[in-house]
């Protein structure tokens, strides 16, 4: 963990938890070893969705669907949702979700590679967030960069990798290489681009929050 264990259980321990739906689900995701924003991660992200106010929001990695209902809970009641996925076995668990909550006309759900489709959407986003292969984050970015409207919110999620980021590239596993360069380049760029304002946040495994503030 990135940040102390027990400083995390304390915060977490005040939280007031969500929609009974999104509870439910959250136990289920978990119980399956699925991955899903942490706890503290919900909690940033609804403030953040109150704070801006977002209605047309673009999600990179669906996964079973918690964080594309969260936004449908807590961002406005008109807002709608793009989600993409590539994973075929959580396709239908997530289309599955959608329709029990009631969520599925706020959705549209678009199923392939990521890189793919975000070459081919056209429009303007005015809340993006990234949660997909973390080794492809700098391969979205020029297509998030075209889609995200000026004064609109990028939250890239899982950026730190349980602490990784920090290590000598020989101290991080062999595997976890390619990821961890990419990754180093992604933050690189997200700091120094002249079109984003962005602070890394030590929350969860890790966060981004940028603003695209020029075109």
């Amino acid at each position: 963990m990135i940040v102390d264990e027990r400083m995390t259980a304390f915060i977490n321990s005040l939280d007031t938890g969500n929609t009974p739906f999104l509870t439910e689900l959250e136990v289920k995701a978990l119980e399956d070893h699925v991955p899903i924003i942490r706890r503290e991660m919900q909690s940033f992200l609804k403030v953040l969705l109150q704070m801006q106010r977002p209605v047309n929001i673009l999600e990179v990695g669906t996964a079973v669907g918690f964080s594309t209902l969260l936004f449908c809970e807590y961002a406005p009641k008109e807002a709608k949702i793009t989600t993409i996925e590539k994973y075929e076995k959580r396709i239908p668990i997530a289309k599955e979700n959608f329709r029990k909550a009631g969520k599925e006309s706020q959705i549209r759900f678009l199923e392939g590679d990521a890189t793919e489709i975000l070459a081919e959407l056209e429009g303007s986003y005015d809340f993006i967030f990234m949660d997909a292969a973390k080794g492809q984050y700098i391969h979205f970015l020029p297509d998030v960069m075209r889609l995200l409207k000026v004064g609109g919110v990028l939250i890239s999620d899982n950026v730190l990798q349980d602490g990784d980021i920090i290590e000598s590239h020989y101290a991080v596993e062999r595997r976890n290489r390619t990821i961890y360069k990419r990754m180093r380049e992604y933050l690189y760029e997200l700091k120094h681009n002249e079109h984003l304002m962005t602070s890394i946040v030590p929350i969860g495994d890790g966060a981004t929050l940028s603003v695209k503030i020029k075109e």
